[in-house]
């Protein structure tokens, strides 16, 4: 085996590496994100698990609010989860909701929103729907405060295929190379 083949080989497959990790999404911002339009079509219950994480504060009087939804436009939304009496949100637990709404197909995205001086981090969100698969959201970071925030994989699907695709085809092509350099 030739150097330059190995060589080739070796940092193409690094290449390919790196472009799978840099599909992962980290939370965003949302400024216009409307909550306005929900549907009313059936009422279908979620179970909502979210999760603060230990390096939150202790514990928060924030007002947190959560709007998720399917790619067809079914939204629901809870305009506030949070009960300072019940102290819900506190570091290093888990809160789970019972939240009623539109049915919807699988649940591709989630926004959270805070409003308050405490500050809070979630460490995940996870939705049960009657119509969808269980999914989680991981957040790890610091909720900003008076704006949604969270993500939309929604459109992501096809596009993640799509990379996915091109780094099996950009794989095959090297692969190709390396072959005729033997």
């Amino acid at each position: 085996m030739s150097k330059t083949a190995f060589v080739l080989l070796y940092f193409g497959c690094i290449f390919i590496v790196c472009e799978a990790e840099s599909i992962s999404q980290k939370p965003q911002a949302f400024e216009s994100f409307n909550v306005s339009y929900i549907q009313n079509l059936g009422s279908c219950s979620y179970s909502v698990v979210i999760s603060t994480s230990c390096s939150s504060t202790s514990y928060t009087r924030d007002q947190i609010s959560i709007a998720f939804g399917d790619a067809y436009g079914n939204q629901i939304y809870a305009p506030r989860l949070d009960d300072p009496s019940t102290r819900t949100f506190e570091q290093c637990s888990s809160d789970t909701f019972e939240i009623y709404g539109p049915c919807a197909y699988q649940i591709c995205y989630v926004y959270l929103y805070r409003s308050g001086p405490d500050g809070w981090k979630p460490e995940s969100v996870k939705i049960y729907g009657y119509n969808s698969r269980a999914v989680t959201f991981y957040y790890d970071t610091f909720i900003p405060g008076d704006i949604w925030y969270g993500f939309n994989y929604c459109n992501s699907a096809s596009s993640s295929h799509r990379q996915i695709g091109q780094r099996s085809f950009s794989f095959v092509i090297l692969l190709f190379a390396f072959c005729a350099l033997l």
